[in-house]
């Protein structure tokens, strides 16, 4: 009985001297994080909105709705917003800008967890160099965007649903098509309001 109990009040010590610094580290990282992520934001917002001058948060309490556009005279040219749905594997979470009339600019993955090979299609670019190019010393081109993603581009809402979907990827294909879809309806409907 003593040796049950001398080993669970070491364990138990272990234990918070391993919590304490954990939660140390969290404290000290926890704004750089903060930071690190705001500027991601920024560039995604960018990416999905080249157009665009500057952006504003709209928000509802604590929660970001979406992100008015602003163009460099400060004229509202549109929004961008974060959608996500739940795909085969993990939640896809994609940002997506908007024109005023509905027109989706751009959209970017910003976080998933898909199925190496499958999901993660999503964000696979083709390319079209191939590995003679590499050992002949060729250069590659500037990366372009995602095939799947740029379909996205120039279509309104309604329109989503001639988005190819993947091969061997439609569950995360579609979770991306109807989340963006969703969330532009919503966010123009909030726009309308």
């Amino acid at each position: 009985m003593k040796e049950t109990l001398k080993y669970g009040l070491i364990l138990t010590i272990v234990c918070m001297v391993a919590g304490g610094f954990l939660s140390g580290v969290n404290r000290m990282t926890k704004p750089l994080i903060t930071v690190r992520s705001d500027e991601e934001k920024g560039a995604s917002l960018k990416e999905v909105m080249p157009q665009a001058a500057d952006f504003e948060a709209v928000r509802d309490g604590d929660t970001t709705l979406y992100y008015r556009a602003y163009d460099k005279n400060k004229n509202i040219i549109g929004a961008a917003f974060i959608a996500s749905a739940k795909g085969y594997s993990s939640t896809i979470e994609t940002m997506a800008g908007m024109l005023n009339d509905g027109t989706i600019t751009s959209i970017k993955i910003l976080q998933q967890n898909e199925t190496p090979g499958l999901g993660t299609k999503i964000e696979e670019v083709e390319g079209d160099t191939t590995i003679f190019d590499a050992f002949a010393g060729k250069r590659v081109a500037a990366p372009r965007k995602a095939w799947f993603q740029q379909q996205f581009s120039g279509k309104r809402p309604g329109e989503l649903t001639a988005v190819d979907a993947i091969s061997g990827a439609t569950i995360s294909s579609k979770a991306v098509i109807d989340s963006v879809k969703g969330k532009a309806e919503e966010v123009r409907n909030l726009i309308r309001n």
